[in-house]
Formats: structure tokens, C-alpha cells, sequence
């Protein structure tokens, strides 16, 4: 491609929100001067896993994941999941309470997920877990593989057809325990980039999501194309949910919720404090 003078890797979820704010980015219609980008579209927990390995030099992970990659990667401000009303929901068979949980296996999306973190900052006794793809997860619970499931993405919007109930929302237990919003995905970028660069791309995130608000119908049916047969109305609902104004910018309020996500979780040894600064802005 004439004055690219490199090609980065960018990493992020067939989800629509995902493919929602990257399309413009990754289809030419916003640029990064002498930046071409080649995207690596997998299931969340295998970014975060891609992440640790170095393997991506942008990508979207799990804020629990943040928290084993702050030596390497920096956090943008642009592009993330973070929001109310949206976390990961505990789910059963009728009948099933949450008393019952330490008598059968929990279904989690991945080790290193947010949706887990939070498990863990509710009940450290849940240690019973069986790590599967988050969209394996409902049916799981409906054949009795296991005991709940700990679910997210559309899956909020679809587990009453297998039969099952909520036994908790974890994002509205955050959302009262701390009083901000819940950090459930962000956006990385390696720090070996350097701040300039970084900033850039931060900008042009930002500059692809309002692009997708302005042309929806030139953005919808890349998601469709990455939605694994979601319903249309389900899809709709799964951006309108998760992208917001957090996406735009975490602000304030938002980086006040990772921070604090990430103090609960230090102080409870799940991953260790970090010196390094979390923004990219800061170096």
C-alpha cells in the first residue's frame, strides 16, 4: 500500500460492538499516516491469551488480563467495553440458588477474563470452574455438563432460550459494591510502539467509531458477516449495549472504575501492582 511504512497486528472479537468500532480502522476509511493494520479476529480469551505471548501489537483483552500485561502494553482511552447495565450474568437451571454453587461446576469464559475477576471478588469460595468458549457455556448448563454459567457478550439477551434463570448479575453487584461502572474490555497497544504512535491510533479508534455512527448501513453487514448467525434484532441490541461513551473515551468516571477493579484485585493477590503507568498518554 503506497506510504505505509509498516503493518501492525490488531487484534479483536467477532462481536458486533468489536466489529462495530474497528471497521472504518481496518477498511481503509480512517488512517494512520504510514500505517497499515492487519486484523486477528478471535474469541476474547484467546486475545488476551495472544497478548501474553506478545503475539498482537493492538489489541482488545480482558481488564483482568490487563492486569499480567502492563510490563508490555499500555491501556487507550478509545475502543473499549465499559459501561452499566452490561455485565456477566450467573445463570442455572430453575430451582438452582446461589447457595448451590459450591456443589456443582461454574462454566467460565475463559481464565482470564473480567467475567471471572468478578466471580472471584464475590465469592472466593467459587473455585469449582470448568474454562470453556463463552458460547458453549448456556448449553452446557441446559445438558447438566455443569452445575451455573458465567456468561457474556449476547448472551445476556438469548439464555432464556435455553431455559435457564439469573441467579446474579456481577455487573450490577459491581456497579452497588463500588458505584462506578464496570471495566469489561479495553484496548492495548505495545508500548515498544511508543507514546506518539500510540496516540495516534488511540485517535483514529475514536475517529472509526464515529465514522460506523455516521455510515451504520456500510458498517452492519461487516458485523453481520462476524456474528456467528446472530438474529439481526439480538445484534442491535449487543451494540447498542455494549459501545457507548466509554467507547469514545474512558474519562474520568471510567478510568475510576478500572483503577479501582484493578485495587480490588490487588489487594486480594489475584494479580500483582504494577509501577508502570496505565495510559498510553502517560509514557
Amino acid at each position: 500500500m503506497e506510504g505505509v511504512t509498516q503493518t501492525l497486528t490488531i487484534g479483536y472479537s467477532p462481536c458486533p460492538n468489536d466489529t462495530f468500532i474497528f471497521y472504518a480502522l481496518t477498511h481503509g476509511k480512517v488512517r494512520v499516516p504510514g500505517v497499515a493494520f492487519r486484523e486477528q479476529l478471535e474469541d476474547v480469551e484467546t486475545l488476551n491469551r495472544m497478548a501474553l505471548e506478545g503475539r498482537l501489537d493492538i489489541t482488545k483483552i480482558s481488564y483482568h488480563a490487563l492486569g499480567r500485561l502492563r510490563e508490555h502494553y499500555a491501556l487507550l482511552r478509545t475502543g473499549g467495553a465499559l459501561g452499566r447495565g452490561c455485565g456477566p450474568l450467573i445463570v442455572a437451571k430453575p430451582g438452582t440458588s446461589l447457595q448451590d454453587l459450591s456443589s456443582g461446576a461454574v462454566a467460565v469464559p475463559g481464565m482470564l477474563t473480567t467475567a471471572y475477576l468478578l466471580l472471584r471478588l464475590f465469592d472466593p469460595s467459587i473455585t469449582n470452574v470448568a474454562a470453556m468458549p463463552f458460547d458453549r457455556i448456556m448449553q452446557a448448563v441446559a445438558d447438566g455438563s455443569v452445575l451455573a454459567g458465567l456468561i457474556i457478550h449476547e448472551s445476556r439477551f438469548t439464555y432464556p432460550l435455553y431455559h435457564l434463570e439469573k441467579l446474579l448479575d456481577l455487573g450490577e453487584w459491581w456497579e452497588r459494591y463500588s458505584g462506578l461502572p464496570i471495566p469489561l474490555g479495553g484496548i492495548l497497544g505495545k508500548r515498544a510502539l511508543g507514546r506518539d504512535l500510540l496516540l495516534a491510533i488511540e485517535a483514529a479508534i475514536g475517529e472509526s467509531l464515529k465514522y460506523a455512527y455516521a455510515h451504520p448501513e456500510l458498517v452492519i453487514n461487516y458485523c453481520k458477516d462476524h456474528s456467528r448467525e446472530m438474529d439481526p434484532a439480538v445484534m442491535q441490541s449487543h451494540i447498542d449495549l455494549y459501545v457507548n461513551d466509554f467507547s469514545l473515551d474512558l474519562g474520568t468516571e471510567g478510568l475510576e472504575a478500572v483503577k479501582r477493579l484493578f485495587a480490588e484485585a490487588e489487594a486480594r493477590g489475584i494479580f500483582p501492582h504494577s509501577s508502570k503507568p496505565l495510559l498510553a498518554e502517560e509514557g
